[in-house]
């Protein structure tokens, strides 16, 4: 049990709860733990969002997808990450994405009614959601701001932060050249120039249909004062 313990405390959200309360919680709440084979769809985008959702082990790969399909933005998430917990609440309670599993996967569910609960039962729960939800909301105005310049390289970051979430890695982003050029208002000679350079600079590779980003946080270092 006290391993179990040690798991959950590790999970985002959970992170600094002393061990009395985690035992609280795990004594009241309806923990679901539930086992996923590799290539398995775990979430549909679109699902409605009414558990708060916890990788425990292994990893996914979680796509965001425009309306069109033509615009596709993909990371993967490693044990321990939360799944989409800003759509839990709010006027879209839908998940974003869809996620699958890379490979053996455990997922933990928790209903929004029990982390509802949780999150009254102690003010470090409390605190780490409300800290999530604000550093995401600062996050989208400060990536707004940063583009004022006008850079190129700024609005990719800006796209890639946004439909990502902190901890993904091997993030690409999957659409035609240039629907990107028309995506970002920019001609292709300026938009392919952008990457050649930000290519040089070890921010990414690039094919006709997909940038590769090489990491999140260098996204985040071209935007002014980003909150993470």
């Amino acid at each position: 049990m006290a391993s179990m313990f040690e798991l959950l405390m590790e999970l985002p959200l959970f992170q600094g709860v002393s061990h009395d309360s985690m035992a609280a919680i795990v004594g009241a709440a309806k923990f679901h733990f539930m086992k996923f084979p590799q290539d398995e769809t775990i979430l549909r985008a679109g699902d409605p969002c009414s558990h708060i959702t916890f990788v425990i082990s292994g990893k996914v790969r979680s796509t965001v997808v425009n309306t069109a399909g033509s615009f596709a933005v993909s990371q993967t998430l490693t044990a321990p990450a939360v799944l989409a917990p800003d759509f839990l609440f709010g006027r879209v309670t839908t998940y974003p994405a869809t996620v699958v599993a890379l490979e053996p996967v455990s997922i933990l569910q928790i209903s929004k009614l029990d982390y509802i609960n949780i999150l009254y039962s102690d003010k470090v729960f409390l605190f780490n959601y409300l800290n999530l939800l604000s550093v995401n909301a600062q996050k989208a105005q400060v990536g707004i701001l940063s583009l004022t310049k006008g850079d190129v390289d700024e609005r990719i970051a800006f796209w890639i932060t946004a439909l990502t979430q902190k901890g993904g890695s091997d993030i690409t982003l999957t659409c035609r050249s240039r629907d990107l050029c028309s995506l970002f208002n920019t001609p292709r000679s300026i938009f392919i120039a952008a990457l050649d350079d930000m290519k040089q600079r070890g921010l990414l590779d690039y094919t006709n249909t997909e940038l590769s980003i090489h990491s999140r946080e260098s996204m985040l270092n071209l935007l002014l004062h980003t909150p993470e």
